[in-house]
């Protein structure tokens, strides 16, 4: 298969994250559809929103088999084909029970196109030496607020739930099948296994993830948890600690999305400046010490300001770890993105935890601990050097380079 331009590549791979963003931002808005038909109460939404994170959570194993037999490709095209069923199933499922189970494979399906397009954004930036992953995740944002603007034309025409998803379904199509032929063909990568030969032969066994591995998943963890749990508390903290209006107190997550977005469409001229390990540190310190001196504040103005440091300063963390984790190959890639998906489905369950023994001013000290977590951590990161200053944008990259060996 004929390796594709750095621009095509980029294009295609956008195309999955956009993909993934557009799927779960479908589905979980029309939450409030499913709750009523389904007659469901408070808790038996919390608890199928954490089977999609167990899912996800619980697909380690799988990811990584898949990963080595499959390769990144494959499985990215496979689990968006996945996510599409599901979508179609959540249309239509006629009961509780039923409900939870296309919620967990779902959070599997989420799981494999997790790694897989990740592990395809790390062998761009690998195989080009340019950087482009957090200009990726950035279009898995603008999947969520393209699912959101179409939920609302859609529900303006018809309530049905499957005619939404059905229109869904159809652009969701589009994109893997426009991706298809510009994602990057497989490569041999290294694995966290260890090597034995017999008559002749080299054999893999497997064996326990590496301190530095493990120091990686901590990084994801602590960064997915800062910003799971901004998504989540932001609002509630403004309104009921702050004393925010009820229209001002929205703005809190409004303010983290818009700023991580647009930090995560500048990060990657920030990574070759100054290199993976200093943005992911300094960001960190940011988040950390912007929302910790809003909290001491207090007020609307300092607090939104805060908020604002947060998603300055985290947009950068998983974008950079991913990469770091697929140097050390799939099975770390996976292992890594578990225990993100984990941070992430148990951050906010432990702010609220938190917040119940000491109130939502340490809930969310905590979540200014974790940011300083990532900084800790980020230190004894062997982050990836850049050779090349130069990188495209990725809404105006040109058709001009040509490489035909992946490294």
């Amino acid at each position: 298969m004929p390796t594709p331009s750095f621009s095509r590549a980029k294009w295609s791979i956008a195309a999955l994250f956009c993909f993934l963003g557009f799927q779960y931002g479908t589905w979980a808005s029309r939450l409030p559809a499913l709750k009523t038909r389904l007659d469901l109460g408070a808790g038996e939404v919390g608890l199928l929103l954490m089977a999609c994170g167990a899912g996800a959570a619980a697909a380690f194993p799988l990811v990584a088999v898949l990963m080595r037999r499959l390769g990144s490709r494959t499985l990215s095209l496979a689990s968006a084909l996945a996510l599409i069923v599901v979508l179609a199933a959540l249309s239509v499922v006629p009961n509780y029970p039923l409900a939870l189970l296309a919620v967990c494979a779902d959070g599997v399906a989420v799981g494999c196109l997790n790694v897989a397009m990740n592990a395809q954004g790390a062998a761009l930036e690998s195989s080009y030496d340019r950087t482009a992953m957090s200009q990726l995740h950035a279009t898995f944002s603008a999947g969520l607020l393209t699912a959101a603007l179409l939920t609302s034309g859609v529900t303006s025409l018809t309530q049905s739930v499957p005619a939404h998803f059905a229109v869904a379904g159809a652009v969701l199509l589009l994109l893997p099948v426009c991706a298809r032929r510009g994602l990057l063909p497989d490569a041999p990568a290294p694995t966290e296994t260890a090597s034995t030969k017999t008559d002749g032969q080299r054999t893999r066994r497997w064996s326990l993830p590496s301190g530095l591995t493990l120091l990686m998943g901590a990084a994801m963890t602590f960064g997915t948890i800062t910003e799971g749990a901004m998504n989540d508390w932001s609002t509630l903290y403004l309104k009921d600690t702050v004393k925010a209006s009820s229209t001002v107190a929205p703005l809190g997550i409004a303010v983290v999305s818009a700023t991580m977005l647009l930090a995560r469409a500048c990060a990657d001229r920030w990574r070759d400046r100054w290199g993976d390990g200093p943005v992911v540190r300094a960001g960190s310190a940011l988040a950390a010490v912007g929302l910790g001196l809003a909290l001491l504040t207090g007020g609307v103005p300092a607090t939104l300001l805060g908020f604002a440091c947060v998603g300055l300063g985290a947009a950068a963390i998983t974008p950079c770890v991913y990469v770091a984790a697929a140097e050390r190959g799939s099975d770390a890639l996976s292992l890594v993105a578990a225990m993100g998906t984990t941070g992430l489905l148990a951050g906010p369950a432990l702010i609220g935890f938190v917040a119940t023994a000491g109130g939502l001013t340490l809930g969310m000290a905590t979540v200014a601990a974790s940011a300083l977590a990532v900084t800790a951590t980020a230190i004894w990161i062997p982050w990836n050097i850049r050779r090349s200053p130069e990188r495209d944008p990725l809404p105006t990259t040109p058709d001009h380079e040509d490489v035909t060996t992946l490294r």
